[in-house]
């Protein structure tokens, strides 16, 4: 039975919990054959047959907490507005949360300090803070119990309900404690700063998660609005939503392609760097084929509709970089992983110090018992666990920005961390993506006064691609003259070869080498060493001659972009595969993978081709990496483990991408070693982090559980549980404080 794909925008997700929880509940459902959910990306990917009912999905998903949008006609808009809402009101909570915390932080620092009230006045922070702040994430938590499943938000929940439980009741009843020999202390502020840290954290996962759908929102912008329908009464402008398959429609010079189609009149250059990142111009006239988006030059085209609206190659590449974004495993923190396992066991363990303390000790021990429980739940707040993270990535993004970094993500730092193979397309991001001349030759009895105002009268008149940079090296040379009053006569086009023109009554021409063998075939056995040499070097060539002389020949080249080399050898040192993907063909791939010292390259790529050759490099085990500028590559962007672009690249390729290098034109690629070696740091950082915390929870609960009382008559009560807590919170910043001081 045919299989059919559709991606849904998830809301209300918590955490990578959440979306591995609306994964399984969808995998669950009748017609579905595989579900994936990205909680990066807000979207389920479902796989299904005939069986399947949407609302039945949706329902299914509400009842356990989370929402999907469906019934829209712009779902991936709505949830984009439905976010923004969400982000708003969870900026609020920080906000009023962070105001109360503070004061309630700074009463329970101050241990000493005493003065009638003050007990009472943290209860009502605390309280305001719960119930500002809290309430959400105790409603999460409840529903994960009602489905018999737990996360971050159960320990939180349980641990902050608790202490701020125990010690409303120890402000209410003090004498209950002192009747029995020991001290009324409260625990509000801890209940208070819980809340406030994992807001902080959710507030930053939100900002980091911005921006996906506007990414996709910009690329279909690049198709226009409107077209030129050619019918039995002229032209005449329409929607493009009407056009149909088979209609005609005309693309006037400097407007973009509406349709995909066919051209079946006129002919021009049209620019395509969208779809294959090359910056030339590629030549259409009766019989090529173009793509909706690509710009027209100067030309006028009349193109039949092959494909329109969701039928172009453009929609096309929306839909794959929302497949390769959905289609990505969750990111998991450690932490998360690790609390599916925790948390519950922390819940059964102070149940079980409870009861063990009852059974050993009897009924006289009840203060006892219950003491030693609740030191176990306040120990075990996650207060640590919710600081490793956060802390070190805003150490570690910090000294990412201060370095022209911009990592929009944790999961693309983590990702960076594991990172050994470097997809990287060439024009534009190791070229500086602009043709100059970079040698010439110059017949020895012409001077320049004879050949430079003809050839760069000659080339602005041209549409040709190469021609801007002809006129610029001919400014360079000689300051930019002009004709002179002369005026050039017979210029005309000869379609894919070159131009012709008369001036003063000697006819010339200007083309590439097709066109030189034609007009000056023994010149061209003359040059033969000079064209043997450029070409090796991959170079296009353009030659100006009048008959059967030639003038000039210009070698014409992407330039090199100064630190390209340096970076590749960074990347190596780490131990980081480069492969160079290219739209260009092979010897000018070969050319430059040879320069640079890459060993792995491939010419003649499509976007979709890129895209194919990171999903064979993940099958093959390798954790990925693509570095683009332009939408022809932010198919392969959205598939990679992690996308990097460049700042000065296009807006789709920056939005999509998780991670930004910015600099100028000459020295942007130059920090992505630099990436790389503070990604490890810094995820290592988070690893140490995650391992004191959990550390100190282990030592603490086994002292708070009382477990060596019998040994050595050691226990833990709740005060200096909290001190514990509070001190590998401290440890815990403090190793994170450290990436503002190591060298990457």
């Amino acid at each position: 039975m045919p299989m059919s794909q559709v991606a849904y925008p998830l809301l209300k997700l918590h955490c990578a919990g959440c979306a591995h929880r609306a994964e399984t509940i969808a995998a669950a459902q009748p017609g579905v054959k595989k579900a994936a959910a990205n909680f990066a990306a807000g979207l389920l990917n479902i796989e299904y047959d005939a069986g399947f009912d949407p609302g039945q999905l949706r329902k299914a998903i509400q009842d356990a907490g989370y929402d999907l949008i469906i019934d829209s006609r712009d779902p991936f808009t709505e949830q984009e507005k439905q976010n923004r809402i969400l982000y708003v009101k969870l900026k609020r909570q920080v906000i009023a949360v962070w105001i109360l915390a503070v004061p309630l932080m700074v009463l329970g620092m101050a241990h000493g300090w005493h003065f009638p009230g003050k007990d009472v006045s943290m209860m009502w922070l605390a309280f305001f803070i719960l119930y500002i702040g809290g309430r959400g994430l105790v409603r999460n938590a409840w529903n994960l119990a009602r489905q018999w499943s737990a996360n971050m938000d159960t320990l939180v929940a349980v641990s902050t309900l608790v202490s701020f439980g125990f010690s409303v009741f120890t402000l209410c009843f003090p004498q209950y404690w002192q009747r029995h020999g020991l001290q009324a202390h409260v625990y509000f502020e801890a209940s208070g700063m819980i809340i406030a840290f994992v807001l902080l954290g959710k507030l930053m996962e939100g900002r980091a998660n911005n921006g996906t759908s506007k990414a996709l929102k910009d690329l279909m912008r690049l198709q226009p609005d409107t077209a030129f329908l050619i019918d039995g009464a002229g032209e005449r402008e329409v929607p493009v939503d009407q056009l149909r398959q088979g209609q005609r429609v005309s693309v006037h010079p400097g407007a973009q392609v509406p349709v995909d189609g066919v051209v079946r009149g006129g002919s021009s250059y049209v620019n395509e760097s969208m779809i294959t990142g090359e910056p030339v111009a590629v030549l259409k006239q009766k019989g090529s084929k173009v793509v909706a988006g690509t710009i027209n030059q100067k030309g006028n085209l009349e193109v039949e509709i092959s494909g329109v609206g969701q039928g172009t190659v453009l929609a096309g590449i929306v839909r794959m970089v929302r497949q390769a974004q959905g289609s990505k495993a969750p990111v998991q923190r450690l932490a998360d992983k690790v609390a599916a396992v925790f948390v519950p066991v922390i819940l059964c363990l102070s149940v079980l110090t409870f009861v063990l303390w009852l059974v050993f000790g009897g009924v006289s021990f009840f203060e006892q018992a219950l003491l030693c429980a609740l030191s176990v739940l306040v120990i075990a707040c996650p207060c640590a666990l919710g600081l490793a993270t956060p802390t070190a990535l805003m150490v570690g993004m910090g000294r990412a920005a201060q370095n022209h970094i911009l990592i929009k993500d944790a999961a693309a730092l983590e990702n960076l961390a594991h990172v050994d193979a470097v997809a990287v397309d060439k024009t534009g991001t190791l070229t500086m993506g602009t043709p100059v001349v970079s040698e010439y030759w110059m017949a020895e009895d012409m001077s320049e006064k004879e050949w430079a105002s003809l050839l760069r009268t000659a080339e602005q008149k041209s549409e040709h691609p190469l021609a801007s940079a002809v006129v610029k090296w001919v400014d360079g040379k000689t300051g930019g003259i002009g004709l002179s009053g002369e005026e050039l006569t017979g210029y005309e086009t000869v379609t894919g070869k070159g131009l012709v023109f008369a001036c003063k009554g000697k006819t010339f021409w200007i083309g590439g080498l097709s066109f030189l063998q034609e007009k000056a075939s023994r010149a061209a056995g003359v040059l033969r060493p000079v064209i043997g040499k450029w070409q090796e070097k991959a170079y296009s060539l353009v030659f100006f001659g009048q008959d059967e002389t030639v003038f000039l020949a210009l070698g014409i080249s992407d330039r090199l972009k100064p630190c390209a080399v340096e970076v590749v050898r960074g990347l190596h040192a780490q131990g980081v595969d480069v492969h160079l993907l290219t739209g260009d063909h092979e010897k000018a791939a070969s050319a430059l993978a040879s320069e640079l010292g890459i060993k792995r390259y491939k010419a003649g790529m499509l976007p979709q081709d890129k895209q194919d050759y990171i999903k064979r490099l993940q099958e093959s085990g390798h954790k990925t990496a693509m570095v683009g500028d332009g939408v022809n590559d932010s198919q392969a962007l959205a598939e990679a483990d992690v996308s990097i672009a460049l700042k000065r690249g296009t807006d789709i390729a920056v939005n999509v991408a998780s991670v930004v290098l910015v600099g100028n034109e000459q020295n942007d690629i130059s920090v992505l070693p630099q990436a790389v070696s503070l990604s490890r740091k810094t995820y290592k950082v988070i690893r140490q982090n995650l391992f004191w915390a959990f550390i100190y929870n282990v030592i603490g609960i086994v002292l708070a559980s009382g477990l060596l009382f019998p040994f050595f008559g050691w226990t833990l009560d709740p005060m200096i549980a909290s001190a514990a807590m509070a001190f590998s919170s401290v440890s815990v910043v403090s190793n994170s404080l450290r990436l503002k001081f190591v060298k990457i």
